[in-house]
């Protein structure tokens, strides 16, 4: 069992490829981590311990599978807590599915980019950390709550309007999930992070959009609905039933954006984009989210093609008195007229936000100077004209 004997991040690399482990060793030493290795499950669960920050794990090992490694790991009291990174050389779907369910916390396929492994490292440290940090009650009363959540159905759609700007009219509603909860899982982002951390992401998510539909089908007709959708559920084997919940509810897949979110779960862009042909050719659209910044690379629109380009809203701060900013925006409103492609600023928090997107060109716009979410749909105030001092600019 590792020990730690510093402040220092310890690593286990489980891999029985000498010229990778050299590699890692080589690449983590050097930014302060430090690294053991185990060839073989075996030696993997006999070094791993409550000292360690992360695992590194390959599915092909020579006595045990990787899967069935995580597997033991995640149903120890004393190592159920050290985040898993797998590493494979292989992609399939169903694999990485299997994975996270079995409590892996992400997934990268060989070979790697060394960047993206070190921040997608600093990810599960950081989200398990604060999970950790705001769980006094332990890891098992959080999985407890979020059972309670889904099976009570303890989820309430909010909607915040999209309007386009010229002319100014309402577009559509985004679709936002609120647990009602005084847990430390009231937080929606703390809430799905550890869905996906325990293998309930997937359930949960399609209660979000169960009880939206609902909502839309009594309240909304023609606007647009953009319904949030992580990697994990277009990969997995539930995704079958998004088709089933659309009738059953009555809510026209045609009038439904799929705005695709944790770009960076995705390890195979091209096995994925293809999924999401499939999905497209039921009637569903796609959103990208946060261009600009984060994950939202060209790659990710030229694979996606989709028909909306949401502007991160990091971008559209301060739009006003950053050049830099606008000549993004001016780049970004530009390829999407090109390619028929709806823009829309998120983030929309004053007037003078609101008159540099309409005047860079940007279609759509969504914030809380515009609107804040909310629950009821039915309100004159969401269809109504703003304004005039609002809907002049």
């Amino acid at each position: 069992m590792i020990q730690k004997a510093n402040n220092q991040k310890q690593v286990l690399i489980v891999d029985d490829e000498p010229a990778l482990t050299q590699m890692l060793t080589m690449l983590l030493e050097t930014r302060g981590f430090t690294v053991n290795i185990a060839t073989s499950g075996r030696e993997a669960i006999e070094k791993a311990g409550s000292s360690l920050d992360l695992i590194l794990l390959d599915l092909v090992l020579p006595d045990l599978e990787g899967f069935e490694i995580c597997r033991r790991l995640k149903e120890e009291k004393g190592t159920r807590h050290i985040p898993i990174i797998i590493l494979t050389a292989k992609y399939l779907s169903q694999d990485k599915v299997e994975g996270l369910y079995l409590g892996a916390d992400d997934y990268l396929t060989k070979p790697f980019d060394h960047e993206e492994l070190f921040a997608r490292m600093e990810a599960v440290m950081r989200r398990r950390s604060l999970l950790h940090k705001n769980s006094g009650n332990g890891e098992g009363n959080i999985i407890l709550e979020l059972r309670k959540i889904i099976s009570k159905e303890m989820i309430v759609p909010f909607f915040q309007p999209i309007y386009l700007l010229k002319p100014f009219k309402l577009y559509g509603f985004e679709v936002l999930s609120r647990p009602r909860t005084d847990s430390i899982l009231s937080n929606p982002e703390l809430l799905f992070k550890a869905a996906i951390r325990y293998g309930l992401y997937c359930d949960l998510e399609i209660l979000s959009w169960r009880n939206a539909l609902k909502n839309i089908a009594r309240n909304i007709k023609d606007e647009k609905i953009f319904l949030n959708c992580n990697p994990y559920l277009i990969e997995g084997p539930k995704f079958v039933e998004v088709q089933q919940i659309f009738e059953e509810s009555g809510v026209n897949i045609d009038n439904v954006v799929l705005e695709i979110t944790e770009r960076s779960a995705i390890s195979d862009f091209k096995a994925f984009y293809e999924l999401l042909r499939k999905f497209r050719n039921q009637g569903f659209r796609f959103a990208i989210d946060d261009v600009g910044g984060g994950y939202a690379s060209i790659e990710s629109i030229v694979e996606v093609r989709p028909e909306v380009v949401k502007i991160d809203r990091h971008i559209i701060s301060n739009l006003h008195n950053d050049p830099y900013k606008k000549s993004i925006v001016k780049f970004i409103v530009s390829f999407c007229h090109e390619n028929k492609i709806l823009s829309i600023a998120e983030g929309i928090e004053t007037r003078i936000d609101l008159e540099t997107v309409r005047d860079l060109g940007v279609d759509a716009a969504q914030g809380y100077y515009l609107y804040r979410p909310s629950p009821d749909i039915t309100s004159e105030e969401i269809r109504k004209p703003l304004p005039a001092a609002i809907v002049s600019v």
